[in-house]
């Protein structure tokens, strides 16, 4: 399988999952991740924790205009998040 050319992935666009659902906004791609700005994380139900995530970048299906489209949904696409440390 070939690697995907992320150079399209910019800083503030929307990922949106294959149901249509926003899961984040892009911060940066960092290799074969993109990393999600923290203002989309999820936090702790006290409020407190949030920090950024990372996608793998080969989630992405098309880069359309300003927004990036994943191959899964936003759920499975939350379940595959992984933390900064």
């Amino acid at each position: 399988m070939a690697e995907h050319d992320h150079s399209a992935i910019k800083e503030h666009m929307a990922v949106i999952g294959a149901d249509g659902v926003h899961v984040g906004t892009v911060d940066h791609v960092d290799g074969e991740r993109i990393k999600l700005t923290k203002t989309d994380s999820p936090q702790a139900e006290d409020g407190e924790g949030a920090r950024h995530h990372y996608l793998p970048a080969g989630l992405v299906a098309v880069v359309e205009g300003d927004t990036v489209r994943l191959s899964a949904t936003a759920a499975n696409a939350v379940d595959l998040f992984e933390e900064a440390d």
